[in-house]
């Protein structure tokens, strides 16, 4: 290795060092990528193009499996059971739709014929006063599931917009406008951001700050007095949502590296992000800069061997490469080259890769 470039490779082993410490320390949500990110989130259920499916926006989310255990109970202990978690509220339309779909899973799991009966009988344990109201909420679920099974073939093939009036003028009919509304309310705002992301994407000429102050007033526009806590509960999602917009992309790539990073920190900064996570993403970029400068080293010197090498002997000066690159990391390198996958040709994602 010549003398310029041991320096950098040295950086670099001791800051994917120190990434795992970073990313360890920050306890994110598992995941599969090393890059895991420094700040927590915590993601909303599915939404928006899979609002069609049968179960709606009802089914369990991360968590919810577990916290179901309650219904695991005799029955007059589901009863209490159902009043704790779901009383408080149960005069909302989402609240009763989530409680129904809860014991639907149970009781078609105890008794599959059945089941139905079973969870009336609850019901009117658990809520007499809306017993009438939770049948029929009941019924519209089941018809509502029954329409889509049927429809969904020709749902799928539909343009997005008119997927999106299909489903809700049949949503209009089964529940009611304001019912359906109230039901459907995280998939209203969900798709009311994404609207906001695509008017964002193709403003002429706007700065990235420019862009990130209309995803700002679309995020309050779409969730009003509650904007502040949402993004403070899914910063995570919302900041990969935005830096993975190609305008945003764009801009950032065409940037000096020292207004890339203000840029990225401002970013972070305006999703809620506090001084010690602005500096842990920091440090991140580091390293991820590093790693991608080593690479194009890598893939320059690979290039140069392939076309002077052949065979045995290509393959042979490939693994000394690998290995004066990438040390323990050359054996997972080479395996993702033999099946095809060349992670430094793939394009930089500025803020997430």
């Amino acid at each position: 290795m010549n003398r310029r470039k041991a320096p950098l490779l040295l950086a670099f082993v001791l800051l994917l060092a120190g990434s795992a410490l970073l990313v360890f320390k920050t306890r994110p949500e598992p995941a599969s990528s090393p890059e895991a990110a420094p700040a927590r989130a915590k993601a909303p259920a599915p939404v928006g193009s899979q609002g069609f499916s049968a179960q709606g926006p009802w089914a369990p989310a991360d968590g919810e499996q577990a916290r179901e255990a309650g219904l695991e109970r005799p029955e007059k202990d589901i009863v209490s059971y159902l009043r704790s978690r779901y009383g408080a509220h149960i005069r909302d339309p989402h609240t009763q739709m989530r409680m129904l779909e809860q014991l639907m899973r149970h009781f078609q799991k105890l008794n599959p014929t059945g089941w139905e009966a079973d969870l009336l009988a609850v019901l009117k344990q658990a809520f007499p006063e809306l017993y009438d109201e939770l049948v029929q909420r009941l019924h519209q679920r089941l018809d509502y599931e029954k329409w889509v099974k049927e429809h969904h073939a020709g749902l799928k093939d539909k343009p997005e917009a008119e997927r999106r009036a299909a489903i809700w003028e049949e949503r209009t009919r089964l529940f009611g406008k304001e019912t359906a509304e109230k039901i459907w309310v995280a998939e209203l705002r969900n798709l009311a951001v994404s609207d906001s992301l695509k008017a964002i994407d193709a403003l002429p000429n706007a700065s990235v700050g420019e862009r990130m102050a209309e995803y700002k007033k679309g995020l309050e526009k779409a969730y009003g007095e509650n904007s502040q806590a949402y993004v403070q509960a899914h910063q995570q999602e919302l900041m990969n949502r935005f830096l993975d917009l190609g305008s945003v992309q764009k801009d950032l790539g065409t940037l000096p590296p020292e207004q890339r990073a203000q840029n990225l920190r401002t970013i972070r900064k305006e999703m809620g992000l506090d001084e010690e996570a602005l500096q842990r993403w920091e440090d991140l970029d580091r390293v991820r800069d590093t790693r991608w400068e080593v690479g194009s080293q890598y893939m320059s010197e690979r290039e140069a061997l392939a076309q002077q090498y052949s065979g045995p002997e290509l393959e042979a000066r490939l693994t000394e490469l690998r290995a004066r690159y990438f040390s323990e990391e050359a054996q997972t390198i080479a395996d993702e080259e033999q099946s095809g996958f060349f992670r430094f040709t793939r394009p930089r994602q500025w803020g997430r890769n």
